[in-house]
C-alpha cells in the first residue's frame, strides 16, 4: 500500500459513522496496525449500522479527494497512533484519539504542556494573570495549551505568540474551521508558530458537543491544567475534572469572594486542585513529570529505531535531578547534539539537518537538555547552549 492509498484508508475509517476512535485504535492492535487490513474487515462486517454499512461500501470520492488534498498542503499532516512521534501522553486518556489533524509543527505536541484555561468573559485581572502565567512557564520550557475560546484561553496563547515561544490550540472544529469567527488572525499565527490540533475531519463545523471531546485532548496533553478564572457553569471545570480524572495536575488561582469568576476555582480547591501564587509554583510540581515525559519520549523513539522495544538510552532517567545529570554529561547522542548546537543560537530545523536525525528525536534530546539546564529555549523556537555546559 503506497502513501497515498494509506491515508485514503485512515480517512475512510476516521469518518466513518458511529465509528469512535477507541473502536479504531482496538482494531488496528488486533491487525498489527495495518490500516488497510482493518478497513477491509470493517467492509465484511454485517453487525454495524446502516450509515456506515453505506459509506464504507460507498464512500464519497469528492470528500476523500478534498481530505487528500487539504493533507497535501505545507505543514498539514495526519498524526496517527502508530506513528512513533504521536504524543505518549495521549496512549492512557479516555477515548484516546487514534489520529489528530495538525496544522503547524506537529513536533510541538512532544513538548511538555501546560494547559491554561478559563472564562471567556475574564476580568482584566484574569487577563494579566494568564498572560504572565503563560510567560512565565513558557520561559521555563513548557509549551502552552489551550483552547482558542475568548478570554483566558486566547490572552494565554497571544501571550506566548508576543514572546516568540510554542503555543498549542486544541480545537473543536475541523482543522480548517476557525471558531469564534473573530479568531482568524490568532488562528493563523499559530497555525505560523506553533500548531493547531483538531480530533476533526477538514470541513467539520463547532457542535456543542465537540467541545468537551477536545476538553480532554487538552488535559491529556498537558502535564497540568491551570484554571485562571472560571464561573461555576464554566466549561473549564469539565477540562480541570478530565485533568483529574487522567492523574494531571490541576491547578486554580484562588480570587476575591466577591468575583463570580473565582467561584469556580475556589471549588476546584476544595476539590484538591492545588492553589499557586505563582508560576515557580507550577514549575517546581511539574518538572519531575516533565524528565519522564523526555525519558518515554527517548526510549519510544529508540524503540523505533531498532526495534529494542522498552530500552532505555544512557541518560535518561526518571529519578533524582543529579541522576540524570550525570548521565546526561555521559551519554554520546547529548554530547553529539551539545557540539552541533555550538554556542550560537540554532533552530529545531537547522539541528534535524547538521544530526540527520528525526525532528522528533532531537525534540526530545532538547527537551532534556533544558531541563537539565544544559539549553535555554529563546524566541522563533531557537536553541542556545547555556554556558557552562
Amino acid at each position: 500500500m503506497n502513501d497515498m492509498d494509506e491515508l485514503r484508508a485512515w480517512m475512510i475509517l476516521l469518518r466513518t459513522p458511529g465509528f469512535g476512535p477507541g473502536g479504531l485504535r482496538e482494531r488496528l492492535t488486533a491487525a498489527n496496525n495495518d490500516v488497510a487490513q482493518v478497513l477491509a474487515r470493517l467492509q465484511q462486517l454485517t453487525s454495524l449500522g446502516e450509515p456506515a454499512r453505506a459509506w464504507l461500501q460507498q464512500p464519497d470520492e469528492t470528500m476523500l479527494a478534498s481530505d487528500i488534498e487539504w493533507l497535501a498542503q505545507p505543514a498539514h499532516r495526519l498524526l496517527r497512533c502508530t506513528e512513533a512521534d504521536f504524543p505518549p501522553q495521549l496512549d492512557n486518556i479516555p477515548q484516546p484519539p487514534a489520529a489528530l489533524f495538525v496544522v503547524g509543527d506537529a513536533s510541538l505536541l512532544l513538548y511538555p504542556q501546560v494547559a491554561i484555561v478559563g472564562a471567556r468573559n475574564a476580568s482584566t485581572g484574569g487577563l494579566a494573570h494568564a498572560r504572565a502565567f503563560a510567560v512565565a512557564l513558557a520561559q521555563a520550557g513548557f509549551a502552552i495549551t489551550s483552547g482558542m475560546a475568548d478570554g483566558i484561553d486566547g490572552a494565554a496563547h497571544l501571550a506566548a505568540l508576543d514572546n516568540g515561544v510554542p503555543t498549542l490550540a486544541v480545537i473543536g472544529t475541523g482543522p480548517d474551521r476557525v471558531y469564534p469567527r473573530k479568531h482568524h488572525l490568532l488562528a493563523k499565527r499559530i497555525a505560523e508558530r506553533g500548531a493547531l490540533i483538531s480530533e476533526f475531519p477538514p470541513g467539520t463545523a463547532a457542535r456543542a458537543d465537540h467541545f468537551p471531546r477536545r476538553n480532554r485532548l487538552i488535559a491529556g496533553l498537558s502535564l497540568g491544567t491551570l484554571v485562571v478564572e472560571a464561573g461555576l457553569q464554566s466549561g473549564s471545570l469539565i477540562t480541570a475534572r478530565l485533568a483529574a480524572e487522567q492523574g494531571r495536575e490541576v491547578f486554580a488561582l484562588p480570587g476575591s469572594i466577591h468575583n463570580p469568576l473565582a467561584r469556580g476555582c475556589h471549588r476546584l480547591i476544595r476539590d484538591g486542585a492545588r492553589l499557586v501564587e505563582t508560576a515557580a509554583e507550577i514549575i517546581e510540581t511539574l518538572a519531575p513529570a516533565a524528565r519522564m515525559l523526555g525519558g518515554e519520549l527517548a526510549a519510544r523513539l529508540v524503540a523505533n529505531d531498532d526495534g529494542n522495544v522498552g530500552e532505555q538510552p544512557v541518560g535518561i532517567n526518571h529519578g533524582t535531578h543529579s541522576s540524570a545529570h550525570s548521565g546526561l554529561s555521559k551519554d554520546p547522542e547529548y554530547c553529539r547534539l551539545l557540539g552541533e548546537l555550538g554556542h550560537e543560537p540554532a533552530t529545531l530545523d537547522e539541528l534535524v539537518q547538521r544530526t540527520g536525525q528525526s525532528a522528533a528525536a532531537v525534540s526530545s534530546l532538547l527537551l532534556m537538555l533544558e531541563l537539565e539546564a544544559k539549553v535555554e529555549t529563546l524566541p522563533g523556537n531557537r536553541y542556545q547552549r547555556l554556558s557552562g555546559s
